[in-house]
């Protein structure tokens, strides 16, 4: 009978060992897979601040002024000033494209997989790739 309840508690202290080390695993995916979440953020983020320092640049060299200086009479200068004033040019359809394909393809990953943060990581970088595609092929329409 002895025999019978050492080896009942041992399979009891077995299985609570295996059960701890189980949940230490799931805690370091856990980890990892918010890890990989972050640093997708910051790349879509990094990717964002380049596109804005590109629109940045078109809009100061197209507010460069022009002045002509007109000689009519001696004596008498006329200066005139041209100053060009474009419109706030947005996000470009690849960028829109990027942004809202990585939001769409995070929540259907998420939604789909059974492994909810892996399934929203690989969902987010598809999406976005579909949308970035997707996006520079409607600005390639617009330029032609």
């Amino acid at each position: 009978m002895k025999i019978i309840y050492f080896i009942l508690l041992s399979l009891v202290v077995v299985s609570c060992q295996n059960q701890g080390k189980m949940e230490i695993e799931k805690a370091k995916l856990a980890t990892v897979d918010s890890m990989k979440v972050e640093m997708e953020k910051q790349r879509v983020i990094d990717s964002m601040q380049v596109e804005m320092v590109k629109i940045e640049e078109a809009k100061i060299e197209t507010q460069k002024e022009v002045v002509v200086v007109n000689q009519q009479a001696p004596g008498t200068t006329t200066t005139t000033t041209n100053s060009t004033t474009t419109r706030k040019k947005g996000w470009s359809s690849t960028a829109k494209g990027a942004v809202i394909g990585a939001g769409v393809g995070a929540a259907t990953g998420a939604i789909i997989s059974k492994k909810k943060v892996q399934g929203a990581i690989i969902g987010g970088v598809a999406g976005a790739g579909i949308g970035a595609g997707t996006g520079a092929i409607i600005d390639g329409s617009k330029k032609n």
